[in-house]
C-alpha cells in the first residue's frame, strides 16, 4: 500500500490592496468634492441655506444696531461686516456635520466604501464641498457690504488673505462637526448640538461689538476667544491695523482643531461604515 500525498504546490494568496496613501486620500477627496460642486451648480437653490442667513444677520445688525453702537450705520459697517463673515463660516460649518448625518442614513456611504478609495476620501469630499459653498456665500456677502458702503483700506493680497484664513478656520471646525455627526446620528440631534458649540463662541466674542464694551468678568473671555481673535485678523487684512498675533492665534487654533478632530473623525467614521 503506497500513501499518496498531496504533492501540488500552493499558491499564495494574490496581495490585497495597498492602503490607500495620504496622497491618494487627497485625490480621491478632491474627485468627491468636485461631484459635490456640480450637484451645487446644478441646485443653486442649495447656496441660499449659506447665503440668506448672512445677508438677515448683516443688514439686521448694521440698520438695526448699528447707529445704537456706533453712532451711524455706515461706521458700524466698516466693524461689523468682517465679523459678520467670520460668524458665516463658523455657522455654516456646523452645517457640514448636519450633512453628513443625514447622508449617513441614506445608505451613501455604503456604496463610498465599496469604491477602490481612500476611507477618508468622502469625508474630505463632503468638507471640500462645503468649504466652496461657504465661500462663495462670503463672497456673495462681501459684495453686499460693498453695495451698502463698505470700503476695503488694504490691497487685493491682504483680502484674499482674509478669506483664505476664515477658511482655513472653517475647515478646522468642519471636522469637529464630522465628528459630532459620527457620533450622534441623528441630523436633528447634531443641529441642536453644534447650536451649543455654536451660540457662545460667536456670541461671546467680538464679532458684533468690541471686547471692551463688555463686562470685565466676560472681557477675559472674549479676549482668549479664537473667533475673537480670528475677526480681529480679518478686520485688520481688511481696513488696516495688527495682523500677525490675531493671525498666528487663528491658524494655531485651526492647527490644533486639525490634528485632534480630523483622525477622531476618521476613525470613527470607520468605525460606523
Amino acid at each position: 500500500m503506497t500513501a499518496t500525498t498531496d504533492t501540488a504546490p500552493r499558491t499564495a494568496a494574490p496581495p490585497g490592496p495597498a492602503a490607500p496613501r495620504v496622497p491618494s486620500a487627497l485625490r480621491h477627496g478632491a474627485t468627491l468634492a468636485w461631484r459635490g460642486i456640480v450637484k451645487t451648480i446644478h441646485s443653486p437653490e442649495a447656496l441660499l441655506d449659506v447665503t440668506l442667513q448672512p445677508v438677515i444677520f448683516l443688514l439686521l445688525f448694521v440698520f438695526v444696531f448699528g447707529g445704537a453702537i456706533s453712532g451711524d450705520p455706515s461706521t458700524y459697517l466698516q466693524f461689523a461686516l468682517p465679523g459678520v463673515l467670520v460668524q458665516t463660516f463658523v455657522f455654516a460649518s456646523a452645517g457640514t456635520g448636519v450633512a453628513l448625518a443625514d447622508d449617513l442614513s441614506t445608505g451613501i456611504f455604503d456604496r463610498f466604501r465599496s469604491l477602490p478609495i481612500a476611507r477618508s476620501a468622502p469625508l474630505l469630499g463632503a468638507i471640500g464641498a462645503d468649504l466652496v459653498r461657504y465661500l462663495t456665500s462670503g463672497l456673495i456677502m462681501l459684495g453686499l457690504g460693498v453695495l451698502l458702503g463698505f470700503r476695503f483700506s488694504t490691497d487685493p493680497l491682504a483680502v484674499l488673505a482674509g478669506l483664505g484664513l476664515v477658511t482655513v478656520f472653517a475647515f478646522g471646525l468642519c471636522w469637529v462637526f464630522t465628528a459630532l455627526a459620527m457620533v450622534v446620528r441623528q441630523p436633528r440631534s447634531v443641529q441642536g448640538l453644534s447650536a451649543l458649540i455654536m451660540l457662545p463662541i460667536t456670541f461671546g466674542s467680538n464679532v458684533f461689538v468690541p471686547a471692551a464694551t463688555m463686562p470685565s468678568w466676560l472681557r477675559g473671555f472674549v479676549e482668549l476667544n479664537p473667533v475673537s481673535k480670528l475677526s480681529d485678523a480679518v478686520r485688520g487684512l481688511f481696513t488696516g491695523g495688527p495682523v500677525a498675533g490675531h493671525a498666528t492665534a487663528a491658524l494655531l487654533a485651526s492647527a490644533v482643531l486639525i490634528a485632534i478632530f480630523a483622525p477622531l473623525a476618521v476613525a470613527l467614521y470607520q468605525r460606523r461604515t
